[in-house]
């Protein structure tokens, strides 16, 4: 009924009754950003594990934070799960929080933001201090009508925050985020930017000297070498962006140090829930881009010396969405993994089974059809050896699997991973 709803109603309606909601929760709760520097973060990928390192450097400088990104909500030191499975709250549930993190004396506010937040009008009434850009690949293009709209909308963050931008500036995309006004400008990338973005009035800040570590990645920034305890070099660039916020805010590179070495993993992004026999990680990757990064990494700095191979458990979330990708993500599943297992991921009112087969034609039949989610991930357990790596993707630490008539099953792909394991001893 709700999608009918959707399809049949106006598109101008539909914009003035998310622009309405938008101001009456500013409204309902008195504008608390207006009293806040609030920090948002977008991007194709890593928003989430970025708001945590933000987070986590502010922490340590002392200064007072609220956060909210896809899997918590968090104010001070105390936090809770997002339920949601939403990334950026709809109705007047930011204004809501935004409020709380004023009353709680906080400062700084970082927030995920998306693009289909964006396009709803969710970021409109809120005091922007700082936008921070990752990366741009195509995703939700069906959503958007296109990559174009799709990077617009995440431009539009960018306009909204008049003071500081901080921009990836290896991406492709870049110079679409560097051009539009703003105070203040930073850069950052794999290497030293200061040479190609001089005369552009913008700071940069590079990693050079990575190496892949057992438990992460080395890097140096301006001398400072940083042991990361996360696994990638697409976590090197969420590292960058959180150091850049923070230099951009006068914390130093000393305390950003402390902060990201202490930091020991994000739940359900390349989570390692079983290191023995073998391991078995958990990561939210729900694109291709993302996808054959995490499969990039197993195959080096990881699998290097432990994983004779890769074992993969795989769908395509979000029922009747960017259906191109399905196939994509078959095909890099194939390239990369010895055993390759597809399964049922958040089909909403799509027919599971379709969305399978269309993932498994990529693969070029090297695949294995489970449409059982706890089928797949005990099958997968089964065919592992020593020093193999089982990856299951696409939910992360998420809390629910969503099928028809808008039906959340709870579903934890950590916890099951774990029941299962139990079983095999």
């Amino acid at each position: 009924m709700k999608e009918l709803i959707k399809k049949i109603t106006p598109k101008f309606l539909l914009k003035f009754y998310h622009y309405s909601l938008s101001l009456a929760g500013a409204v309902l709760y008195g504008f608390p950003s207006k009293n806040l520097k609030v920090i948002g973060v977008t991007g194709t990928s890593g928003k989430t594990t970025s708001v945590d390192l933000i987070s986590k450097i502010f922490g340590e400088a002392g200064k007072k934070t609220a956060s909210l990104s896809s899997i918590r909500f968090r104010i001070l030191g105390k936090e809770k799960e997002n339920k949601l499975k939403m990334t950026m709250p709809g109705r007047t549930k930011i204004q809501k929080f935004l409020k709380e993190a004023q009353k709680s004396g906080c400062e700084y506010v970082v927030l995920e933001t998306t693009s289909e937040g964006i396009a709803q009008y969710r970021h409109k009434f809120i005091n922007f201090d700082t936008a921070v850009f990752l990366n741009l690949f195509p995703e939700h293009l069906e959503a958007h009508g296109g990559f174009e709209n799709y990077r617009n909308a995440k431009l539009e963050l960018f306009r909204a925050a008049k003071n500081k931008h901080i921009v990836n500036v290896d991406d492709e995309n870049a110079k679409y985020f560097i051009d539009i006004p703003a105070k203040e400008k930073w850069g950052y990338g794999i290497k030293d930017q200061s040479g190609n973005l001089k005369g552009k009035g913008i700071k940069a800040i590079g990693a050079e000297n990575l190496e892949a570590r057992p438990n992460g990645v080395g890097f140096e920034v301006q001398g400072v070498k940083f042991n990361l305890n996360l696994f990638g070099g697409f976590n090197v660039y969420n590292a960058l962006a959180a150091i850049a916020v923070a230099l951009s805010c006068g914390i130093s590179l000393d305390i950003c140090k402390k902060a990201l070495e202490k930091t020991e993993g994000i739940p359900g992004r390349m989570e390692i829930v079983i290191k023995e026999p073998y391991t078995v990680i958990v990561d939210y990757a729900h694109t291709p881009s993302s996808l054959e990064e995490v499969y990039k990494t197993l195959t080096g700095s990881m699998a290097k010396g432990r994983g004779s191979k890769i074992i993969c458990v795989l769908g395509s979330c979000g029922g009747g969405r960017d259906k191109w990708k399905r196939p994509v993500m078959g095909e890099i599943a194939a390239k990369y993994c010895g055993e390759v297992i597809i399964t049922n991921e958040d089909p909403y009112d799509e027919d599971p089974m379709e969305i399978i087969n269309q993932v498994a034609k990529g693969a070029g039949g090297k695949a294995e059809i489970v449409l059982d989610r706890r089928e797949a991930i005990k099958k997968a357990l089964g065919l592992a050896r020593p020093e193999d790596a089982v990856v299951i993707t696409g939910k992360g630490c998420e809390p629910w699997m969503c099928v028809e008539k808008s039906r959340k099953i709870p579903w934890d792909d950590r916890k099951i991973v774990k029941e299962e394991f139990s079983k095999t001893k």
